[in-house]
């Protein structure tokens, strides 16, 4: 959850590494520092709690260098300080290290360590790194690190320095990602493309037990076992101003803004009229194999387990397959049973989410047929599926997902209709879905044009110390993703429940300091939907309804563009985004930077 940025070559490195920081610091934001080979010998550090803002005000006006490394932290070991803001050093000083990922042997390393005579400087497991590089006899700066490596549990994605080697950084990965951009005689390595982009679009990207050696005019890339692999760049989709505000004062107002493009962006090209389905070239599963699924399990954590939600109820109406969906954190370590006529789908927003990639791994060692649908083209989850959907939602820096989450539930839609045509779903229903679908992009656009009336409304339940969310059956995960997201970015706290659920214990938790917010969908549930916004004023609740007409039970209603029954939830989440969005500003809330969260999980 970490940031990991470096360069080699001969631009002065500092200000280059402070770009990238920046551009990752939606990936750990408690402290960061630098790590580069003075001009006059050695290594040179600067770290400092907090924002790279507090680092850039530290560095000295004489911090010059050409190659160098620097970290922005989201912290695991340790509380957020200087001490332990990475890079770490060896005892000596001569190594660097910045580290992404958890070092599950950590303490009995560190206890070894510490019998030898070495001193630990932080409270950080990845410390240990920098004094088993530091204390290797071997004489290459690649056989030090292997040598390190093959001593630790784990997951890492790590960038080396040596002042004994100043003419290369020696990455790695094993479960943290590792991206190489490729330059002219420059080279760079970061943990997300966002901070490689605005130099170049040429990418390598590291699977896990691969290392790079990465010199100005070079690179290499090999095993940690030594043996030397092939790996060929490829061109990175997005430029450098799509990780730009554009305009906005958030990236979570500007990604919520660009979902009707988004969702535009995930139909294009794909809609099949002639046969009323679409085309989907990347699942690599014929008709054949799609007819002989006989259950779906979609695994995802946070918003991606939300979509999954939605996607495995779409794929039930659809398809007429046994679907459901469960958090990947969960699934991997309850020895499920695993089917061959089962399906599993990963869903993953940046593609590298740790618990979701380990359920990706277990089910491939175990024989299952896994799609992953991801956003980011190249990530872990996408090389390891068996084939998937890609979801391009575009560059998504918010910590919260907005636009990335919606597209993910159009994308299930689309795997629904493509399953359900190859079954039994009949031309006239994949002709009013197609329909459906084609809608979706200007009925997002008609929601944002409403946003001045929610932010009034954000303004009035802003005060609220708790907020219950409810919904029947497709509305239940619009409420679970919509509760999160107030909590995520408000930090409100809220609950979501089935409303059919209400009577059997939430009810207690009604007064009309506790508001609620109802799914109310104008479909076979409505009069149901009607009876508990009922039971809740009957308590005095207040009650705020997202719903295709006014409701006269509710408070306030939102009313959002009617679409078909199976597409609803889609457009119905987007204005509680705006809610969310708009009561965390009210509130004063760092928006983009949650406390305690960060974007990408790629530890456990």
């Amino acid at each position: 959850m970490c940031g990991i940025v470096g360069y080699i070559g001969k631009r002065d490195v500092a200000p280059l590494l402070l770009e990238g920081l920046q551009r990752l610091e939606y990936r750990g934001y408690d402290s960061a520092g630098i790590a580069i080979h003075g001009k006059s010998g050695g290594v040179k550090t600067v770290k400092a709690k907090g924002r790279v803002r507090e680092l850039e005000g530290r560095l000295p006006k004489r911090f010059a260098g050409a190659t160098g490394i620097a970290h922005t932290r989201w912290a695991t070991h340790g509380a957020p300080n200087d001490t332990n803001a990475h890079p770490h050093l060896d005892a000596d000083g001569k190594v660097a290290i910045v580290h992404n990922g958890i070092i599950d042997n950590a303490s009995e390393l560190r206890a070894k360590l510490t019998a030898d005579g070495v001193e630990f400087a932080s409270e950080t497991d990845s410390e240990v790194l920098a004094h088993l590089v530091g204390r290797s006899q071997a004489e290459t700066l690649e056989e030090k690190v292997r040598q390190a490596l093959r001593l630790v549990e784990g997951t890492y994605g790590i960038a080396v320095l040596h002042a004994d080697f100043p003419d290369r950084i020696v990455v790695a990965r094993n479960g943290s990602p590792v991206v190489l951009g490729i330059g002219e005689h420059e080279m760079f390595v970061s943990s997300d493309v966002a901070a490689l982009v605005s130099h170049t679009r040429q990418v390598v990207t590291l699977d896990d037990g691969e290392m790079a050696t990465l010199k100005a005019d070079d690179y290499r890339t090999y095993t940690t076992e030594g043996s030397r692999t092939s790996a060929s760049p490829t061109t990175v989709e997005w430029e450098a101003e799509s990780y730009d505000m554009g305009g906005h004062d958030t990236y979570m107002h500007k990604e919520i803004s660009e979902q009707a493009d988004a969702v535009d962006r995930v139909l294009r090209g794909r809609i099949d009229d002639r046969f009323s389905t679409v085309h989907l070239g990347g699942l690599n599963l014929d008709a054949r194999e799609a007819r002989a699924v006989r259950r779906v399990k979609i695994l995802g954590c946070g918003s991606a387990y939300h979509a999954g939600q939605i996607g495995a109820q779409l794929i039930e109406e659809l398809a007429r397959i046994p679907a459901d969906a469960e958090p990947a954190s969960e699934f991997r370590y309850r020895n499920a049973v695993v089917d061959p006529d089962t399906l599993y789908i990963a869903v993953s927003q940046s593609g590298e989410t740790y618990d979701t990639l380990a359920a990706v791994q277990e089910l491939k060692r175990k024989g299952a047929r896994v799609l992953g649908v991801v956003n980011v083209v190249g990530s872990a989850i996408a090389r390891e599926t068996d084939g998937g959907v890609y979801v391009h939602a575009g560059p998504e820096v918010c910590v919260v997902s907005t636009k990335c989450f919606t597209n993910t539930a159009v994308a299930f839609a689309l795997l629904a209709l493509h399953l359900g045509r190859i079954r039994d779903l009949s031309v006239a229903d994949g002709k009013r879905i197609i329909t459906g679908l084609r809608k979706l992009p200007e009925q997002i656009a008609e929601i944002m044009r409403g946003e001045e009336d929610i932010k009034k409304l954000a303004a009035q339940y802003a005060e609220a110390r708790s907020m219950m969310f409810i919904g029947r059956v497709r509305g239940y995960p619009v409420a679970r993703e919509a509760s999160l997201k107030l909590k995520e970015v408000s930090y409100i706290h809220a609950e979501a429940y089935p409303a059919s659920e209400l009577k059997h214990g939430p009810l207690a938790l009604i007064e009309p300091a506790m508001p609620t917010v109802a799914i109310v969908p104008d479909d076979d549930l409505l009069e149901k939907n009607r009876a508990a916004l009922e039971e809740i004023k009957a308590r005095s609740g207040r009650i705020l309804a997202v719903a295709h007409r006014e409701q006269e039970k509710a408070d306030h209603t939102i009313v959002v563009p009617k679409n078909e029954a199976e597409l609803d939830p889609i457009l119905m989440g987007i204005p509680l985004q705006l809610l969310a969005y708009h009561t965390a500003l009210t509130l004063g809330r760092d928006i983009d930077k949650p406390r305690n969260l960060a974007k990408s999980v790629t530890v456990e």
